[in-house]
């Protein structure tokens, strides 16, 4: 790209641009962005509410739940609330450092996130193929050190990220042709040589999609065999219930996902008001979405939600 010859290395701030093309929908398209966004926050808060305080959730699947739901919190609230004042009040610039945190945020809690969804298919796992064995293998201990793998694995695969774009000159061009620092989107206005930038950012996210979605498939591959073996039809359907929710929430955090990533490398021909409004809704729908599936398909959770609302106690079917 062109780049001017000024003294800086580093502009103060990025002007994040949006959603070109639909400008003058911002105010109206703002009200269901809020909406998800208020869901989002609501259904995650009690997730992690109800299973703090019933004991009977205290388990290995319900702990991992609770990883889910904080890291979604976390990846639209990274987000969403600058994508708010973007629709409603025309606030388009972000400092630069505040764009490298937002950029870190995205994309190493969306690692971490994939690295929990690996383990909640090995907790699956566990519980139907396994299910005598299921509370010694899931200890406290090993939940706990295989949420420290997950996080310690995303934040370390992209700290490098980030620390290789902040230190990339910007003296040209200021203006983010998206709605939040998606890394490429950033990378693109630098004027030094961004090829390093570009190798590590798709090495380090097929590693950490690839790797995952491998280890998932072959985990349900198992199950699906051993779930097959059953002889009751009874115990086969529940089974199927038990990882049907977390099938689901696979194929809503990785399909957008996907998407975005490659798109923003190589879909050039896809409109770009497309690309950037289905990247605005993969840090959105995935969290407002998983406690909802979660809830609906899940019995313990269910009866904990409606409780207040029955004080004589509640049956809700499976």
């Amino acid at each position: 790209m062109a780049c001017n010859n000024r003294s800086i290395s580093n502009p103060s701030v990025f002007i994040l641009m949006g959603i070109p093309g639909l400008e003058a929908a911002y105010f109206w398209m703002a009200f269901p962005f809020c909406s998800m966004y208020l869901v989002a926050l609501l259904g995650n808060l009690t997730i992690l509410f109800v299973v703090k305080k019933e004991h009977s959730l205290h388990l290995p699947m319900y702990y991992f739940l609770c990883m889910l739901a904080a890291l979604d919190l976390v990846l639209c609230s990274s987000t969403v609330p600058k994508i708010l004042a973007i629709f409603w009040f025309q606030s388009h610039s972000i400092g630069f450092k505040a764009c490298v945190i937002q950029m870190f945020f995205i994309h190493g809690f969306s690692a971490v996130e994939s690295g929990v969804l690996l383990a909640m298919a090995f907790d699956r796992y566990v519980a139907i193929c396994a299910p005598l064995r299921y509370t010694t293998i899931l200890t406290s201990s090993v939940i706990a050190k295989i949420g420290c793998a997950a996080f310690v694995r995303g934040i370390g695969l992209m700290t490098p990220l980030t620390c290789m774009v902040s230190r990339l000159p910007y003296y040209g061009p200021n203006v983010i042709s998206h709605s939040y620092c998606e890394h490429m989107a950033v990378v693109k206005l630098a004027c030094g040589d961004i090829t390093p930038n570009h190798i590590y950012g798709i090495t380090a996210a097929t590693f950490v999609v690839g790797s995952d979605t491998i280890f998932i498939a072959v985990s349900y591959v198992l199950i699906l065999r051993a779930v097959m073996g059953l002889s009751s039809k009874e115990a086969r359907q529940k089974s199927f219930g038990t990882c049907g929710s977390h099938i689901c929430v696979i194929l809503i955090f990785y399909t957008p996902a996907l998407f975005s990533f490659y798109t923003q490398r190589w879909g050039h021909h896809i409109p770009a008001h497309i690309h950037i409004l289905l990247a605005d809704l993969y840090v959105l729908v995935p969290p407002m979405l998983n406690p909802i599936i979660y809830g609906m398909k899940t019995k313990q959770i269910r009866e904990q939600v409606l409780k207040p609302f029955y004080p004589k106690g509640v049956k809700v079917e499976t």
